[in-house]
């Protein structure tokens, strides 16, 4: 071949559309959620995986764990997203958050007690935390939803939420630590596989989570008091490696956010019917249908409750996050307020 019928193949090759010269890969590498958390991994994340391939229309060999099966501990997820050691990962972004605060801004304690103001501060921040996930980790937002009000389980006796004064409380986000210590208790941070144990053990008294969660992982075996007092939603997300992202061709990355819009949707779904179906089996109320029955004492939540977690978002929670996102980027707040702050009427000083 001549070096003219070269130059010609070349600038051929070049005008063909990105989606003609790309190759999807074949192969994806998925870490899923916590296997205790069996209602998101074996009812929603494992039948979307292994449909996936049908889906894209493309023979995807999906190699897919729970975190908790293949070793992974729920803070290090970034480091290895941008590491490329998975593609695709099930993120916990309040453990998460410790690389970079700002993460946690979509779900700051106290900010979001229920599901349809979660959501209204979760689409408000989507746009500027794919932006900073992209340009800090490497990776894709491919979905963001709730686990559910995040309440209390505690293995001693409490009447009101200050009787967790003084206890030791698991926490898994900055914000929460903070505002535990704001109501005078001691802030253990576990990740949820390890929670368990520590309630059976007493290295903690008691545990922050959703009412299903709590109830799939059995915590009412270790727990005796059941206080429903919301003080996030505890919002993870599905990240895909974005190296990995940009192998697919546009038609195929279309196809990819399509999918995972369907399974996002499933979960908001489950954190909006299941967790009452769960707050009726942890205290061993009918109807309970899909959940397992414990008899845990309910703690009515008092009006005083939920005034001491709204104080302590103005006194603790808000100023701690504001000191710590804005050493890394000092315009963290004032993102926040246009964004988060400005969908639920807050503002950071």
């Amino acid at each position: 071949m001549t070096i003219r019928h070269t130059l010609a193949a070349l600038v051929a090759a070049l005008a063909l559309p990105l989606s003609a010269q790309a190759t999807d890969p074949t192969t994806m590498r998925i870490a899923g959620n916590f296997s205790s958390n069996s209602k998101h991994v074996d009812d929603i994340e494992k039948p979307f995986f292994a449909a996936l391939p049908k889906l894209m229309g493309e023979p995807i060999a999906i190699n897919y764990n729970p975190m908790d099966v293949v070793n992974v501990q729920a803070a290090d997820a970034l480091r290895l997203l941008r590491s490329g050691t998975f593609d695709v990962m099930s993120v916990q972004i309040g453990m998460a958050s410790r690389d970079d605060p700002f993460f946690e801004g979509i779900d700051l304690i106290g900010v979001s007690t229920n599901m349809g103001d979660l959501r209204k501060a979760v689409d408000a921040y989507r746009e500027v935390f794919d932006k900073r996930l992209q340009a800090r980790f490497k990776a894709k937002v491919l979905t963001l939803w709730p686990f559910g009000p995040q309440v209390f389980y505690c293995n001693k006796p409490i009447k009101t939420v200050d009787d967790i004064k003084g206890l030791k409380v698991r926490s898994f986000t900055p914000s929460m630590a903070a505002l535990i210590q704001t109501l005078g208790a001691t802030p253990v941070t576990l990740q949820f596989s390890e929670v368990y144990p520590a309630l059976q053990r007493g290295v903690a008294d008691c545990g922050v989570t959703s009412p299903t969660s709590g109830n799939a992982g059995k915590w009412g075996e270790v727990t005796t008091h059941f206080l429903p007092l919301s003080v996030s939603g505890s919002v993870q997300g599905h990240f895909m490696n974005l190296d990995y992202w940009n192998k697919f061709s546009p038609e195929s990355q279309q196809k990819i956010l399509a999918g995972f819009k369907q399974m996002e949707d499933r979960m908001w779904e489950l954190a909006d019917t299941a967790n009452a179906d769960a707050m009726n089996c942890n205290v061993g109320k009918d109807p309970c249908v899909k959940g397992t029955k414990f008899k845990m004492t309910l703690v009515p939540v008092s009006p005083a409750d939920e005034a001491k977690i709204k104080a302590a978002v103005s006194s603790s929670v808000l100023p701690l996050w504001k000191a710590t996102c804005n050493k890394v980027d000092p315009k963290c707040s004032e993102t926040w307020n246009a964004t988060v702050g400005k969908a639920r009427g807050l503002k950071i000083q």
